[in-house]
């Protein structure tokens, strides 16, 4: 326990000094909702948007930036670049395993996600008077879920890939395919239907997210899928992980 106190001690401090980095994962959603509810006809209420405005209604699909930066970029380039300068080896050596190293970056990105959802919450709220979360114990389970399964990809990702670039090399599609299905390429109103319904089952389950954010219970087959794809996805990277 106490060696992995220090690992995410260290971890911690290598994540706060990457200004950059810790900027684009936790600030970026609130920048764009900034910017965008800086155009007054996008705080109007819209029929189109069951009478609300669009930067209430696009609030929940930003979740999906900071979700898939950390899942799907930040944490396999993370393990991949560690795994190939032999960090991982050579922590299997000492009291701190490298699964603790594993626990420690789990933590950290959650912690990220975190204190992104909230600040972007609570500036929708305050400067545009977006609502929070109208059905909280279904926001929190959809989060959840949403964050497990795109974690459980990332860390596919990290199994698979032998280097950072190739961590890179998969992290982007399945980076830009999230960005879509999520609804913040294109919001999810202008997509087709059918687009529309693959995004619902696409981790993180934009959907489920959207429903319990407006107040509607998440359709308990959207939770149940982001489940499965977590339970599955987590279970084949740690068979395929390799520390070295």
């Amino acid at each position: 326990m106490h060696a992995f106190g220090q690992i995410l001690r260290t971890e911690a401090k290598l994540y706060l000094r990457d200004i950059p980095t810790l900027m684009l994962t936790v600030a970026l959603p609130t920048l764009i909702l900034v910017v965008l509810g800086l155009i007054p006809s996008l705080r109007e209420p819209s029929p189109e948007f069951g009478n609300q405005s669009f930067v209430t209604y696009f609030t929940p699909s930003l979740l999906v930036v900071t979700l898939a930066m950390v899942g799907i970029n930040a944490l396999p380039t993370v393990l991949a670049t560690y795994r190939e300068r032999g960090i991982l080896r050579r922590l299997a050596t000492t009291p701190a395993s490298p699964l603790a190293l594993l626990t420690a970056q789990l933590v950290l990105a959650l912690v990220g996600i975190l204190a992104s959802a909230v600040l972007l919450a609570v500036i929708a709220r305050l400067a545009f008077g977006t609502p929070l979360p109208q059905h909280p114990l279904g926001f929190a389970v959809a989060l959840v879920l949403g964050t497990a399964a795109l974690l459980a990809v990332g860390l596919l990702v990290a199994a698979v890939a032998p280097t950072a670039k190739a961590a890179q090399a998969l992290a982007v599609p399945l980076f830009m395919v999230t960005m879509f299905f999520g609804g913040v390429y294109l919001p999810r109103f202008l997509l087709p239907d059918f687009l529309a319904d693959i995004g619902a089952y696409t981790p993180p389950g934009v959907q489920a997210l959207l429903d319990a954010w407006t107040g509607t219970a998440p359709h308990p087959l959207h939770l149940g899928i982001m489940a499965v794809i977590a339970v599955a996805a987590g279970a084949a990277a740690a068979r395929l992980f390799r520390w070295e």
